[in-house]
């Protein structure tokens, strides 16, 4: 095992290394080329599916402005329907135009970039550098498989836990100017125009504390899905599944299924963000004070709530409702 933990650092330390000791990507233009390529894209995605995700966020506030109409799930059940994701976008547009519908964009995009570049310097600054292993001609014996896929899954885990954790602190600040740009939809406020003026407006009336609103969530539904995904896809590969392939696959499948168990706390992070706030989204009838975030789970639970956009085609609506709960809001006033 330790000669095997030695050739994994030795390899990768060789990959990410030239001989004058800098980074390769700094003299392969392909590498670079491909890094740009990456960010590139993952801008354009973001851009494009924001519509989407700004629909996702009213949903997850509770925020429903057309009525439900009969209709029937996925299984043929009879059930009164929500409308889905796209027809929600739809409105959003009929209400403020097309760019209305990309309102908290430039947020998203400064915290994604943040979290992206400075989670993975801080996590080779404090030595978990990924793991490159080099593939030789000759295959590895049963054992020494096993082994290897060990090494690999502590050294991937320890540095993603260190770069997701990092990057959801850093962004967390411009992940709640995003958030509540967007719930402004609501109450048709204009307090956060920007990002100067956001920050001033969070910074005036709660301080410091107010730009990591619904952090705690936030780090639960990511670090549980990094932890319990990676072991959870490990401790298969290590047993049952074989090939490099299949044990992708695997990895993929593994962390869809932990991240829709954690998905209750994606929402209550972003009920925490909005709550509390001077917007009308945030405060009664729209939405209870809660008094932390585990009083906003139990709540939302409670009345059957707590996976508020989970699905975006088939959205019905939610068979235990309190007679408090208020999830049908009258349409926004035109301005």
């Amino acid at each position: 095992l330790h000669a095997l933990r030695e050739e994994a650092r030795r390899s990768n330390e060789e990959e990410m290394q030239s001989g004058n000791g800098r980074e390769r990507g700094e003299d392969d233009p392909e590498w670079q080329i491909t890094q740009d390529m990456q960010f590139l894209l993952r801008v354009a995605c973001t851009t494009a599916l924001y519509p989407l995700e700004y629909a996702k966020t009213l949903i997850q506030i509770g925020y429903e402005p057309i009525a439900p109409r009969p209709g029937r799930t996925l299984f043929g059940e009879r059930r009164l329907m929500l409308p889905n994701v796209f027809q929600y976008a739809a409105y959003i547009k009929s209400v403020d135009g097309f760019f209305g519908c990309f309102r908290g964009l430039s947020a998203r995009l400064v915290g994604n970039f943040l979290s992206s570049y400075y989670g993975g310097v801080v996590a080779d600054r404090l030595g978990y550098s990924e793991p490159r292993i080099r593939k030789g001609n000759a295959r590895l014996s049963h054992d020494d498989d096993r082994q290897l896929l060990k090494v690999q899954f502590v050294m991937n885990l320890k540095r993603n836990l260190v770069v997701h954790s990092t990057g959801i602190v850093i962004s967390q600040p411009f992940y709640v100017i995003s958030i509540r740009m967007m719930a402004q939809f609501v109450g048709r406020e204009r307090i956060y125009t920007g990002l100067v003026a956001s920050i001033k407006e969070i910074w005036k009336t709660e301080g410091v504390a107010g730009f990591f609103s619904g952090l705690i969530p936030r780090l639960v539904c990511d670090l549980g899905c990094v932890l319990i995904g990676s072991t959870l896809t490990y401790l298969l590969s290590a047993t049952i599944v074989e090939g490099e392939s299949s044990r992708n696959n695997l990895n993929t499948l593994s962390h869809f299924t932990v991240s829709s168990l954690l998905y209750p706390y994606h929402v209550v992070s972003t009920c925490m963000i909005v709550n509390g706030s001077r917007l009308k989204a945030g405060n009664l009838p729209m939405m209870e004070n809660y008094v932390n975030w585990k009083d906003c789970y139990a709540k939302l639970r409670a009345t059957n709530e707590h996976k508020r956009g989970s699905s975006l085609f088939f959205r019905a609506v939610p068979k235990a409702i309190t007679k408090a709960s208020n999830i049908f809001a009258p349409y926004p006033e035109m301005k």
